[in-house]
């Protein structure tokens, strides 16, 4: 039997964001609103805490995103 597939594995992406750390273009593409932000921050009692900021925008091709910022790598995922 095989393993089950994941569901909406982040990927990596291409992100500039402003000086707050809000996401202005990812992968090309201009940042028309933001829906949403929130913070996740979980695990912090393991040696693999977990702390993202995570963001839905509407991307200039009317694209709706979930895109996050792995605060403690610094790396920027999509989610969706």
């Amino acid at each position: 039997m095989a393993a089950p597939k994941r569901l909406s594995v982040p990927r990596r992406v291409s992100v500039q964001a402003a000086a707050d750390g809000q996401p202005r273009v990812i992968n090309g593409c201009q940042v028309d609103a933001v829906r949403e932000s929130w913070l996740i921050e979980d695990r912090w009692w393991t040696e693999r805490p977990l702390r993202r900021r995570y963001w839905e925008v509407v991307t200039s091709g009317g694209r709706n995103e979930v895109v996050f910022h792995d605060l403690l790598s610094g790396r920027w995922w999509r989610q969706r």
